[in-house]
This record gives C-alpha cells, structure tokens and sequence, in this order.
C-alpha cells in the first residue's frame, strides 16, 4: 500500500505542475522552470552523500575503527542481499542515524555518537537495518524526484508571469492564488511522499533485522533523546532533518501535513503489528537470534571513535 500510495502522490505532484504550467507560463515557461530545477536536483543527487556528510562532519569508520557497528552493517546488508555501505560516525549526543547517497552502490550509513550509547544491540541493528531498507528501495531517488517536481512548481508559480504571452495568462486574482497555494499544495503532497517512505523502511527494516519489536523500541528511545538533547548542526541546517530516522528538529515531531516523518506512536504501533504477524512476542528473532550481550549500552563507554 506505502508503494501505492507513494505513486499516487507522485502522479498528483505531475498533475498539479502540469496544472500550474498551463495556468501560468504555457508550455515554453513551463520548460524553462523544469529545466532549472531538474538542474539543481540532479547536482544535489550526485552530491547527495558528500553535502549530507560534510554538513554533519560525519567521520568515515572501518573495521579496526568501530568494529562493533562496522560488523553489525555488513552482517544486515548481507542479509538483505545488498553491496556493504560506508559507515559514518557522526561526533553529537542527540540519538539519531540516517543514510544517503543515490543508490545501493553509492551508499552509506551514518550514526551518531549518542545513539551508540543509547540503544541495544538489537535496537542498533533494527536502526541501521531501517536505513539499509531506505538505500535498497532507492527512496534517495524517489525524494529527489519529488524534490525536483515541487521545485519546478514554485519556480513557475513565482516567475510564471513572466513567461508566455499576456493572451495565455489567466487574471491576476487567480494569477495571485496560483502562486500562493500552488507551492504549498507541491509542499504538502512532498512531505506525504516523504512520510510514506518512512513506514516502508520501517517495515523492510524489521524484515531485514528479524524483530520489528527491537526497531520499534529504539525508535522510542531516539525520540525521548530527541526531545531532551538539541542538535544545533541540524537546527542550523534544517534541510538534512528528513534524513533521519526520527526528525532531529525541535518541536517538529507531529504527524502534520508539513512533517517529513510519520508520528512516532503510528510508526511504533504499526512495527508491533508486524511483530505479532511474525509470531515474535518480544524475543529476538532472524538476524538477532544468539547475538552477544550489546556492546552499545547505557554502561559502556563510548568506542574510539567518540
């Protein structure tokens, strides 16, 4: 149903700049506005990993370096059938984790310093499990896709005037309501697609994992972290917070209409869900069964790298 829904909002999103193109600029305007964003996106897709990375000072980690979470990546990507990312440790407190890069071959994972000390070892697994299943459903090309389809409305819907001839243009008062709802209505469906793709990670994550149950607890966890522990980095950057796994931002955890995630409560419910239809009742399953006491507790210092 996510990947329904997700192609439903996309072919609304295409309906909605077609509408505006027409309404606005004509064809030739509508070209020009496309051809700009599809510019900006596709640089922002190639560059995708290295801008998310750099605007975090994520620190790229090995084996010897972080042996723990390093092994525990490439365990769950062999076991979800998919090349072994980079592996990034990001230098903050507040619990947290997400993944870039333009596909399964270009990828990598990233984890904070205080999600480490936070989480299980199970729960860590259900978080980087979670973000593998964002890099195998290439939900990076999916964003950017969208991002270039809302960025091509608000150009036209802000300079569509200009384009055209006076003949095609329709009154100023509708000329006026297009370029005021237009890029709130792209904004809106943008943000549904984003919060869609959340519950499909989820669940592939608690496929990939084997216990729903353990994702859905560390997602408690990250969220109380969330809500007690600023991320100044991502407060000044505020583009990158659709990245993580739970929104980095303060006061911004609703599931609105404007929220790039899901409410925490729904995603919980929804992992419990798949849990039963598992046949687990708490107890660790699949990739979990027989793991070692976690290494990632409240009780253990933090590794090398933090």
């Amino acid at each position: 149903m996510n990947y329904v829904r997700t192609g439903m909002l996309m072919a609304a999103l295409t309906a909605l700049f077609g509408a505006v193109g027409y309404l606005l600029a004509g064809a030739g305007g509508m070209m020009i506005a496309l051809g700009i964003a599809v510019a900006t996106n596709l640089f922002s897709y190639w560059n995708s990993d290295k801008l998310a990375l750099a605007a975090h000072n994520a620190e790229e980690v090995d084996e010897r370096r972080a042996p723990e979470l390093y092994g525990m990546v490439r365990d769950l990507a062999a076991r979800a059938n998919m090349p072994m990312p980079r592996v990034y440790i990001i230098h903050e407190d507040q619990p947290n984790a997400f993944a870039t890069g333009r596909n399964p071959q270009n990828a990598a994972v990233a984890a904070t310093t205080g999600i480490l000390r936070t989480l299980s070892y199970d729960e860590l697994a259900g978080v980087m499990a979670h973000e593998l299943a964002h890099i195998k459903n290439h939900d990076t090309l999916t964003m950017t896709i969208t991002a270039t389809m809302a960025g091509a409305i608000s150009t036209i819907a802000s300079f569509g005037m200009f384009f055209g001839s006076r003949d095609q243009r329709p009154n100023f008062i509708v000329q006026l309501l297009v370029m005021v709802l237009a890029p709130l209505a792209a904004t809106i469906i943008q943000m549904a697609i984003s919060r869609s793709r959340e519950y499909e990670a989820d669940r592939l994550g608690g496929e990939i994992c084997g216990n729903p149950a353990a994702l859905a607890d560390a997602l408690a966890k990250i969220a109380g972290g969330v809500a007690h522990i600023p991320n100044e980095t991502a407060e000044q950057k505020p583009a990158t917070a659709h990245m993580f796994i739970i929104n980095p931002l303060s006061g911004r955890g609703m599931d609105s209409l404007f929220s790039t995630h899901p409410d925490t409560g729904n995603r919980i419910a929804a992992l419990m869900e798949q849990a039963r239809a598992m046949g687990l009742s708490g107890q660790a399953g699949g990739f979990l069964r027989g793991a070692a006491q976690s290494p990632f507790g409240s009780g253990r210092e933090p590794g090398p790298w933090g």
